[in-house]
């Protein structure tokens, strides 16, 4: 199982998606990372233990107040630097990380790449932001293009999404692995289970098959993709 966390908030990203993570580590994986955006995105990703990376890579120092966090368990690429989540596309303005198995990837990695779409890992995961990126680049909004690329997707996923074309949304999107919202004083969460929340929040909010969350600084608002309606649905307090 991969661990998701974002955040999107008042204070600083990196610390807090750092502290959340570790307690994802029960969940098991061979390689971590993170992505924060000030302007610009700023990566650092590598196989091995959290504690390790953090060491050589110090991922309390990168900059911003929206980011995602990753703990991966190799499935399509070994663990490497290279195959550890975030993935970028190729035209840097899509960021994402992702739980689950992404079934018809070939099918779509063929599809981009005739599109001039480059490749820098061995994932399953690396078609989804260069898909978003392809509807971005036709014009449309980035939660239509999430949307539109999503729908394209068959296999299981829950998603976190970032883009410098709207840099005050956090996105997420679920399809049979876990995804909640946590909401917190001081900023909006993103995880794969409550226990990575604890420390900021224990107001939690779960999302379900088929949805999609846009979270910003104050607030989230949940849509279904399929009938492209709103669902409205209040946060409930863990004990």
């Amino acid at each position: 199982m991969c661990g998701i966390v974002g955040y999107i908030g008042k204070s600083n990203a990196a610390p807090i998606l750092l502290e959340a993570l570790k307690r994802l580590e029960y969940r098991g994986y061979d390689s971590a990372g993170m992505v924060t955006f000030d302007g610009s995105f700023y990566v650092k990703k590598d196989s091995g233990k959290i504690a390790e990376i953090d060491k050589k890579l110090n991922f309390a120092s990168m900059p911003g107040k929206i980011g995602l966090a990753h703990t991966r368990w190799a499935t399509h690429g070994e663990p490497s630097q290279r195959n550890a989540h975030p993935h970028i596309d190729s035209n840097g303005i899509v960021a994402v990380v992702h739980n689950g198995i992404i079934e018809n990837y070939l099918e779509l990695k063929d599809f981009l790449l005739e599109r001039d779409f480059k490749f820098r890992s061995d994932t399953d995961t690396e078609v989804i932001p260069n898909l978003i990126s392809f509807y971005l680049k036709k014009g449309n909004p980035l939660e239509e293009s999430v949307k539109k690329a999503v729908k394209r997707l068959e296999g299981s996923y829950a998603l976190g999404i970032l883009s410098s074309t709207e840099p005050d949304k956090l996105i997420g999107v679920r399809k049979e692995s876990p995804l909640i919202v946590g909401v917190g004083k001081n900023g909006m969460f993103l995880a794969s289970d409550i226990p990575a929340l604890l420390p900021f929040t224990r107001r939690v909010v779960v999302i379900e098959d088929g949805e999609m969350v846009v979270l910003n600084e104050s607030g989230f608002r949940i849509t279904e993709i399929a009938a492209d309606r709103t669902i409205v649905r209040k946060p409930f307090l863990v004990r």
